[in-house]
């Protein structure tokens, strides 16, 4: 399907959404339960691509001598698999798609060479696809890593920690971006059972076993984001998300905190959380998502929308996701009017020239949190077309379903 048309006749939004598992949480569970021989079970999965993908691919792919894993466009796999093949046996080339051989590697590289991995580069320095050779002779169990580029590079290597022959001891160095997905790595290897010391911006984690766990993966934080965005968005607004929990893993629930500047507040009730919206206007104009960059274009979209001038900062990873997102932003804002200004690593929402057209075309640049941010548009304006719908099933499968469910109208 090349485009869907949304609209929302009524614009009123009264509903429950059954989201699936997180896509974070499940990615890392699919790592330990691989490392743990069998110690680790997993329950409710994601049903995103990327995730499937991973799981494909350490079911069944790793069985075969001398082969090529390819993860497509699942950045999440690509920087897990790289450290991850580095204790099998064997020689893998581990690539993906156009944009994934764009995305940058060489710091994680840099460091699984450090501590002893043979890997190369099979075309561009710096990039997938790579050559890996294992198991690795570990050389040392001590390497530094940048901390504001990736913090899946960190937890990729905070994974594989307990079943290196020396362990681990991680040197964090400078500012650490994305805090919580460390913290989510972390709090998910001691749920199976693994220790390890956090001191300053040294990590340490010493070769032990895995116990017998089962770990079951939360509903998905970032999936919720867009309904509370749609909440912020509609007329009037009484949703229902069952399963998400107030103390959550995940760094993208601080939706919660960030949305209830918009009027909308998350009641934990039921098992779940309850968004109701009231007319509150918003207030708040700087927003710091260094903890929680996937939130950015749900966040800066709904600003948009709303006409409300905002600054961003924590930005510096969206350069380098599934696509460039700022670009993507600057772009699809632009249809509405309003400029996202890039000053040295601040982002300035410019509303003054905003207008709502009775329709709108949105790109989506193969990223699929570019086509769920902007879904909300259909709640303000007649007819969004979305480009490319298919590529939520990445990470939110049935978001289109949900939609329908909520009132949407979807036509091809």
């Amino acid at each position: 399907m090349k485009s869907i048309v949304i609209s929302h006749p009524s614009k009123k939004i009264d509903t429950k959404i059954e989201l699936t598992g997180s896509k974070s949480e499940s990615n890392r569970a699919l790592i330990l339960q691989a490392l743990s021989k069998g110690q680790v079970s997993v329950s409710n999965l994601s049903a995103a691509t990327d995730t499937q993908t991973l799981q494909q691919i350490l079911k069944t792919q790793l069985q075969i001598p001398n082969s090529e894993l390819n993860v497509g466009p699942a950045g999440t796999a690509m920087r897990f698999l790289a450290a991850f093949l580095s204790l099998q046996a064997g020689e893998f080339v581990l690539t993906g798609t156009k944009r994934m051989q764009e995305r940058p590697i060489g710091i994680l590289v840099d460091a699984l060479r450090t501590l002893g991995t043979p890997i190369e580069y099979t075309e561009n320095e710096g990039f997938p696809p790579l050559q890996i050779k294992g198991p690795l002779v570990q050389k040392t169990n001590k390497i530094s890593i940048q901390g504001n580029i990736s913090s899946q590079y960190i937890s990729a290597l905070l994974l594989i920690a307990p079943s290196l022959p020396q362990g681990l001891t991680l040197q964090i160095e400078g500012e650490l971006t994305s805090k919580p997905y460390v913290e989510m790595t972390l709090a998910m290897l001691a749920q199976a059972g693994i220790k390890h010391e956090w001191t300053d911006q040294i990590i340490r984690i010493e070769k032990q076993d895995f116990s017998s766990s089962i770990i079951t993966i939360e509903p998905d934080w970032s999936a919720a984001s867009y309904w509370y965005a749609i909440a912020t968005l509609a007329r009037e607004a009484e949703l229902f998300l069952p399963n998400l929990q107030i103390y959550s893993l995940q760094g993208d629930s601080k939706i919660t905190e960030l949305m209830a500047n918009f009027g909308i507040s998350s009641q934990f009730k039921n098992g779940g959380v309850a968004l109701l919206k009231d007319d509150r206007k918003p207030i708040r104009k700087i927003f710091d998502l260094k903890d929680c960059p996937d939130l950015a274009q749900t966040l800066i979209v709904c600003c948009a929308a709303i006409g409300h001038d905002a600054t961003f900062t924590g930005l510096e990873t969206l350069k380098i996701k599934e696509t460039n997102r700022i670009k993507a932003l600057q772009t699809e804002l632009a249809k509405l009017g309003v400029r996202l200004i890039e000053k040295n690593l601040t982002y300035k929402l410019d509303c003054s020239e905003r207008v709502l057209p009775a329709k709108i075309q949105i790109e989506t640049y193969d990223d699929h949190r570019m086509a769920m941010a902007f879904a909300s548009l259909a709640l303000i304006i007649d007819e969004v077309e979305i480009q490319d719908p298919e590529v939520v099933n990445k990470s939110y499968p049935d978001f289109w379903k949900h939609l329908q469910q909520a009132g949407f109208e979807i036509k091809a």
